[in-house]
């Protein structure tokens, strides 16, 4: 869910203006899970631009205090959102811990890394949505220690069906600053994709797994 729509269309282009996020219908990537897909999103890139790092630093501390108030704790899902939580829970003055996949396989073997106390109210940042299940194992460890979850907030999702179903059934709520929506919309306003690039996109959301690309 997007909260703010101008919020979501400035997100939008400042991700496509530093190509954290690329649009090609025409010629797609390849996904890890074997998926063609149009899009790629690395908000990781944001990192190394300080005037977007702080606008997302600042619109997800803004949300989170607009949704839960000020939480005891901030967890990044790592690795992708370990920057970018640090930043929030800076901005708030609070502490930051991150979640790992799984537990490490030597040492102190961890999957939360940092102080985290049981009964303490966490809310997650992530920087990607995609299917939601690598974010909801990161609430699973959160509540195996015993935590509290308030809810998760991300720059940036898809918004495939699987993903609202899965948070549904985690009982987690999910806020975003912006989806793919409003980044079509974006795009297509600034003239990044034509109309006909736009109809391509919003196919591929469809059944992204079956997407075999521009015919």
């Amino acid at each position: 869910m997007v909260l703010n729509k101008e919020t979501a269309q400035k997100t939008a282009e400042l991700l496509l203006q530093i190509n954290a996020i690329k649009l090609q219908p025409q010629n797609p990537f390849t996904w890890a899970s074997g998926w063609n897909s149009p899009i790629y999103c690395d908000n990781r890139i944001t990192l190394s631009y300080p005037v977007i790092r702080n606008f997302i630093r600042e619109n997800l501390a803004n949300q989170i205090e607009e949704l839960y108030g000020k939480p005891d704790v901030i967890a990044g899902v790592a690795t992708g959102a370990i920057g970018i939580g640090m930043l929030v829970a800076d901005y708030l003055n609070l502490p930051f811990c991150y979640i790992r996949p799984e537990p490490k396989k030597h040492g102190r073997k961890n999957q939360i890394e940092g102080n985290l106390d049981p009964n303490q109210n966490v809310v997650v940042v992530e920087d990607l949505i995609s299917t939601g299940k690598s974010s909801l194992l990161a609430v699973d460890a959160i509540r195996n220690a015993d935590a509290n979850v308030k809810g998760m907030v991300a720059i940036f999702s898809y918004g495939f069906e699987i993903a609202d179903e899965n948070f549904k059934k985690a009982d987690v709520s999910l806020n975003t600053l912006s989806d793919y929506s409003n980044l079509l919309e974006q795009a297509e306003k600034s003239q990044y994709i034509t109309s006909e690039e736009v109809n391509t996109l919003h196919e591929w959301r469809e059944n992204p797994s079956q997407w075999k690309g521009v015919s």
